[in-house]
């Protein structure tokens, strides 16, 4: 989840709204590649999910990490919620879940390598304190009761509002983890195709990186079950975002969408203001019921523009949404992905052509059947597995034809961070067919054995 946004002035007028989201415009040599993944903590001897406070914690690791590493502390109310350095910080999911949100980075081979030390500098911190950390797309055995709340203001409003909209808000918030890239476009036209783009895969993305297929214990017949959580989550927040594919689609339309999004809350220093359910545009008359005669800043846009979740969304970049969190080597093939399909225009025209005849029942088809087969999905003519592999290869052209070179110049390219997905369409099988197997092998059913063998 987003930490408040700053910096910006009042709102005078309407028109400011879809000008802030097109202040992201960026030239292609400023185009940058921002790394997001969550985790799961838990206690090695009891195998239970880290509390808040207590010499294995939440806070223990946030301590080590700022003590041990060198991280600026950010508070909420006296309590230590995240961190910061170098363009990145570290942050809490609902649940305890750790987030890492990467710096705006030039290559896959920078963002790979800041994934790296956080992950290294995490197991440092976790090894002394005898917690673990775990990448899966939802928590496997533990029950809602099981998983603390954080002690963030924007998450006991939400906690509350979620009930009311529908059945899995609250699951999505302290059971669910992802990873996700967010990039950059250059003009409202390009936003458009590349937002196109990554609504219609982003159920590509799903049956690829699918890691969910236990709940509560045992199989929940999904591949992806964190995906079939977003589906019943609110209905006013998220989805495929049918009008995106209307002919003048612009940054106007989806300032004009969010607008008719509920609110969550109103920030005002440091405190949380209760806005559930109000209306934006009342906010714009100063006629909101939280804050009376008060009209809203861009820092409040801003704000509003984070408690939206479609598969995919823009602020002044773009979120890629649609993957499970899960192993280590697959944190650097999300990027890789879609900065492939992304930053190079023949392989972003080329993903286009592929599914600019696809209608939104196609496109919703596609999102639940990657949720429950993974890559073994079929809608109509179109095959999963065919599909994903023809898109792994559009992204392995781009990615040849960016040519950015690491390792001191010995490694030409970004392709082999997409090693990992090119095996799942090798093989057919994604780490959740992996999972089963071993559920239904010589793990003879006991969940337990998830932690010691796929931790990291």
């Amino acid at each position: 989840m987003s930490i408040p946004q700053s910096g910006g002035g009042p709102i005078e007028h309407q028109g400011q709204l879809a000008e802030y989201l097109a202040s992201g415009c960026k030239p292609v040599a400023d185009w940058r590649i921002g790394t997001e993944h969550e985790k799961f903590g838990y206690c090695k001897d009891t195998l239970r999910p880290l509390p808040y406070e207590g010499p294995r914690s939440i806070l223990a690791v946030l301590e080590g990490l700022r003590d041990g590493h060198g991280w600026t502390p950010v508070e909420e109310g006296g309590h230590l919620i995240g961190l910061e350095k170098d363009g990145a910080n570290v942050s809490l999911e609902p649940g305890g879940q750790l987030e890492l949100s990467g710096a705006p980075l030039e290559t896959i081979h920078q963002t790979c390598d800041e994934v790296n030390e956080h992950l290294r500098d995490v197991k440092d911190i976790a090894d002394r304190v005898g917690v673990g950390f775990i990448g899966l797309g939802a928590a496997p055995v533990w029950m809602h009761d099981d998983m603390p709340l954080m002690p963030k203001g924007r998450y006991k409003l939400m906690d509350s509002y979620m009930q009311k909209v529908g059945t899995m808000g609250r699951s999505m918030m302290r059971r669910t983890c992802t990873v996700q890239v967010n990039l950059d476009f250059g003009s409202e036209a390009d936003m458009v195709q590349k937002f196109r783009v990554a609504l219609a895969l982003q159920p590509v993305a799903t049956a690829l990186f699918a890691n969910s297929p236990f709940f509560e214990g045992k199989p929940n017949g999904h591949k992806s079950w964190r995906a079939r959580v977003w589906r019943d989550l609110d209905p006013a927040r998220t989805g495929m975002l049918p009008f995106v594919f209307d002919e003048g689609f612009g940054f106007e339309a989806y300032a004009e969408y969010a607008l008719d999004v509920p609110m969550y809350f109103v920030y005002r220093d440091g405190q949380y203001i209760d806005a559930l359910g109000q209306s934006f545009r009342d906010f714009l008359r100063g006629e909101l019921p939280a804050l009376p005669g008060e009209k809203p800043t861009l820092s409040d846009w801003a704000d509003h523009l984070t408690t939206i979740f479609p598969e995919a969304r823009i602020k002044k970049f773009m979120e890629m949404r649609g993957a499970d969190g899960g192993p280590w080597r697959r944190l650097c093939a999300l990027p890789a992905f879609w900065v492939g399909l992304m930053y190079d225009q023949s392989a972003l025209d080329a993903a286009w052509d592929l599914v600019k005849g696809w209608d939104v029942e196609t496109r919703d088809s596609l999102r639940v059947a990657a949720s429950v087969e993974g890559l073994q999905a079929k809608v109509g003519r179109i095959d999963m597995h065919h599909l994903a592999r023809e898109v792994v290869q559009l992204s392995h052209a781009g990615l040849k034809a960016r040519a950015r070179p690491g390792g001191g110049g010995m490694i030409p390219d970004e392709t082999h961070f997409l090693d990992a997905l090119r095996e799942s369409v090798e093989s057919g099988r994604t780490p959740a067919d992996e999972l089963l197997a071993r559920y239904h092998g010589d793990w003879n059913g006991d969940l337990s054995r998830i932690y010691a063998d796929y931790s990291y």
